[in-house]
């Protein structure tokens, strides 16, 4: 059993880590480039606060969040981009207070969906509290990454990452899939070092495909922050090796990549 009210937590100060890049910035801080092409720093909370949400909509009336968005996905051209783009412009005030309510609400809803044992529908599958949870978490986390990329500034990782790289390896078969590959039934190790120093591991220990390296770069490349050739990451076997070229932890069409 997931402990949801820990998850919560990670997600809440993973949260606040980035809410500390941006707590001051004013409309030129807000206008800054990010890595994402023609996302700026607001564009990036604006999108965490619009999937809070659909988040929220799903948590609290499911039948209402899928008539909304096939509506909504129907009639708007490019549904992610429209929702970042909301915060263009926005008063940095607004838009930070937007975000912060938001997350806030979410976070009392996953916790009752979770002593309910719902299914919350979503863009794919549907998915349990803790899941969703996860999902935000790694959201915010590969955003902040992207701002904290535009300002210029280093975050120092932390073990929150466990959760970011549990859905990377999770995701596998979603990643072939998404590529009209075959899902593979080869069971692949993966074995990561944590911020702290942790070993932490997926899959069998004696399976002949294997994924090891830092924590932080596998979570750089699930999300798709770093290229593949620029990270740490030692592939063995040849359906690892066809793995992490495409790996991607996010729902949604595949990225450019960086």
């Amino acid at each position: 059993m997931v402990d949801v009210t820990a998850l919560l937590n990670d997600l809440r100060d993973e949260s606040a880590a980035l809410d500390a890049l941006v707590a001051g910035l004013d409309r030129d801080g807000l206008a800054v480039p990010t890595p994402a092409e023609g996302w700026t720093v607001a564009h990036q909370i604006a999108h965490l606060a619009w999937t809070d949400r659909w988040s929220l909509l799903s948590c609290r009336d499911g039948e209402r969040f899928t008539a909304e968005v096939l509506t909504h996905y129907a009639t708007v051209p490019d549904p992610v981009d429209a929702g970042a783009a909301e915060g263009v412009g926005e008063d940095p005030a607004a838009l930070l207070a937007r975000w912060r309510a938001g997350r806030a609400e979410l976070a009392g809803e996953l916790v009752a969906a979770a002593a309910d044992d719902r299914r919350l529908p979503w863009f794919g599958p549907p998915m349990k509290a803790a899941s969703m949870a996860t999902a935000r978490l790694m959201e915010t986390w590969a955003h902040g990454q992207d701002v904290a990329d535009a300002l210029g500034v280093t975050v120092p990782p932390t073990d929150r990452l466990r959760h970011v790289a549990h859905l990377g390896v999770r995701t596998v078969g979603f990643a072939f899939a998404l590529h009209g590959q075959p899902v593979p039934e080869t069971p692949i190790r993966v074995e990561l070092t944590s911020p702290s120093g942790e070993l932490w591991t997926w899959g069998p220990p004696d399976a002949a495909d294997s994924v090891r390296g830092p924590a932080l770069d596998f979570c750089l490349l699930v999300t798709q922050r770093r290229h593949r050739d620029d990270l740490a990451l030692v592939a063995t076997g040849p359906v690892a090796t066809a793995w992490l070229p495409i790996a991607q932890a996010f729902a949604g069409n595949p990225g450019k990549g960086r």
